[in-house]
């Protein structure tokens, strides 16, 4: 049953007015659209070869389409995915044509997954963007004032064997039509010039957009990347570049290493010599203190515009260090595959982030899920899902989503919680992608987990000054019994006082004290899983890994640190790094569970 939420309070500006109107109109009407929106889907793609094999014969109603469409992995879509991408133009998954591939930052066989899409996609995806502000507005005063520092990047893109485009879909919104001849808005004016954003080298576009930041630093309101980990890779940039930035701003000369054209000429009507800023820069930068380092360089900052939802969420204290704990607005929720929502209150704190999925973005259907007792899906006769509509407050959903692009009844993966309604429409706190991270014997450890006992053991770490500022693990199974490893890269704010040795052994504990009671059953009764052990790597460890990934084609827009990494160089590059290691000195305690 719904429960009705505060409507949004109307701006004076009429493009935004309309926008919150639109919010409103669509989320009081979530079931009628959502029932037309399946129609118009099935409409359009009744001839596909995918939708002709479960024999819908042009029927464009829910009944018909639950009862004959089966709930499908990306490993079930493979084979026709696979004929697109080799060149096939036959209505395979969509009847329009496919435009290019989308690559999830998600893996099948080791690969990124491929995901289809069309030309009408873009318009959907721009107009989820054109809600951000309008909403953001009523709770920021005074953002169409100045500017935003955001750090956004591209990634070159490659081709299928068919000669489709394959890239992230932030790469394939930054080069549109719709990006790059954007009209302007004073809500959305960016210090980084489209020739930075655009240049497909990380170091030059990183370079070029820090610099303008530096530049126009009492003009920026806001300061972000797509992820928190963006954000922080751009304050670890400043640490290693602060002086070349400085010695450009003194001279009103380009560092010879930017040699991308575009960026050159740009550059040289933006870049003037300023002796008083590059002092300033200087004297913030020189010393070892870098706490507040964001308000201290850009003192007009409202807020941070960075996702720390899932997995970014062990980044927040870091994020909170180096800005003197600024809001973190989580705005939209999305994916490869589609575009989902906002958040309609995004000053809330982030273990509060909720996001509204609006109807109008695709088809979405939810698997309640329950840990405890995984529903088993069979092709023969597919499940009744739950309507968005009529999902049920403080209940777990799978997302299924069916997309224009012709994705139908696709496991997304993401595991949901309903937190509220706006008018009809449910609202959604993201709890975790539905992936074990760690297993040695029968036990399953997935990534919330693994983060709530990091979060543990890091309160052991607060009277030595020191927090985790990164992480990934894995499970050893060379030695016997095999055990968990924790790679640790620590920020140490007085390094006069590092943690003690003991100290960080009893992290060990208190993170094997965190883990459910299987895994604690493995290691006290069963003996099938050995101490904890925790490695503390060189600071900028997890910087060079990122490059590595990089380097190896993945997304600076896209990259997530991975809670477990199994990649033998990777492994290797942590393990040449460490500088320390720690094992759980007791085992955790554990009693046999009571039987109901």
């Amino acid at each position: 049953m719904a429960v009705e939420s505060d409507s949004l309070s109307l701006p004076r500006d009429e493009k935004s007015a309309k926008a919150l109107q639109f919010i409103e109109e669509v989320t009081k009407n979530t079931d009628s659209v959502q029932e037309i929106v399946l129609a118009e889907i099935l409409g359009q793609n009744a001839d596909t070869e995918y939708l002709k094999r479960y024999g819908l014969n042009g029927a464009t109603d829910r009944d018909t389409f639950k009862s004959k469409v089966p709930v499908v992995t990306y490993e079930d879509l493979q084979p026709y995915i696979q004929c697109i991408a080799n060149g096939d133009r036959s209505p395979i998954l969509c009847a329009l044509p496919i435009s290019e591939f989308l690559t999830s930052s998600g893996t099948s066989a080791g690969e990124r997954k491929l995901m289809p899409t069309i030309d009408q996609e873009m318009d959907r995806r721009q107009l989820l963007y054109s809600l951000l502000m309008p909403v953001m507005n009523q709770f920021v005063s005074d953002l169409d004032k100045g500017k935003a520092l955001h750090f956004l990047f591209i990634k070159a893109e490659s081709k299928t064997p068919g000669g489709l485009v394959a890239r992230p879909v932030l790469t394939s919104y930054y080069k549109s039509e719709q990006f790059r001849k954007r009209p302007f808005d004073p809500y959305n004016v960016l210090t980084s010039p489209n020739e930075a954003i655009l240049c497909p080298d990380s170091f030059q576009s990183m370079y070029t957009q820090m610099l303008c930041g530096l530049i126009m630093r009492l003009e920026v309101l806001r300061v972000g990347a797509v992820f928190a980990s963006g954000l922080l890779r751009a304050i670890r940039f400043l640490q290693l570049n602060w002086e070349q930035l400085a010695h450009d701003i003194l001279t009103g000369t380009l560092n010879p290493k930017v040699t991308d054209p575009s960026i050159r000429e740009c550059m040289s009507k933006i870049l003037k010599p300023d002796p008083e800023l590059a002092t300033f820069i200087k004297n913030e930068c020189s010393g070892e203190n870098w706490e507040r380092i964001i308000v201290r360089i850009w003192p007009n900052t409202k807020y941070l515009d960075v996702i720390v939802t899932g997995a970014m969420a062990q980044y927040i204290p870091t994020l909170d260090y180096y800005s003197g704990g600024l809001p973190k607005p989580c705005t939209m929720y999305a994916s490869s595959e589609c575009f989902f929502g906002l958040n309609l209150k995004p000053m809330s704190e982030p273990s509060d982030v909720s996001y509204t999925i609006l109807p109008n973005m695709g088809y979405f259907e939810f698997l309640p899920h329950d840990d405890s007792s995984p529903v088993t899906l069979s092709k023969d006769s597919p499940p009744r899902l739950v309507e968005l509509a009529d999902v049920e407050l403080g209940n777990f959903y799978e997302l299924i989503i069916t997309t224009y692009s012709g994705l139908c009844r696709y496991r997304v993966g993401d595991i949901l919680q309903v937190t509220g309604f706006h008018n009809s429409d449910p609202q959604f706190r993201f709890v975790r992608r539905k992936n074990v991270l760690l297993s040695i014997d029968s036990d399953k450890t997935d990534e919330a987990e693994l983060q709530k006992a990091i979060e543990n053991a890091s309160e052991l770490l607060k009277e030595f000054n020191t927090s985790v500022v990164e992480y990934t693990s894995f499970a050893d199974t060379k030695s016997i019994p095999g055990h968990y490893v924790i790679y640790w890269e620590l920020l140490m704010k007085d390094s006069s006082h590092p943690p003690t040795s003991e100290a960080l052994n009893q992290c060990c504990l208190v993170m094997e004290e965190s883990l459910n009671t299987v895994y604690r059953q493995g290691r006290v009764a069963d003996n099938s899983i050995g101490p904890l052990e925790i490695r503390v790597v060189k600071n900028g460890t997890f910087e060079e890994l990122m490059d590595y990934a990089i380097s190896r084609g993945a997304s600076i827009n896209q990259y997530k640190v991975p809670r477990c990494v199994s990649f033998t160089p990777i492994m290797e590059l942590l393990d040449s790094r460490a500088v320390s290691f720690h094992f759980s000195p007791a085992a955790p305690h554990w009693t046999p569970e009571r039987r109901r």
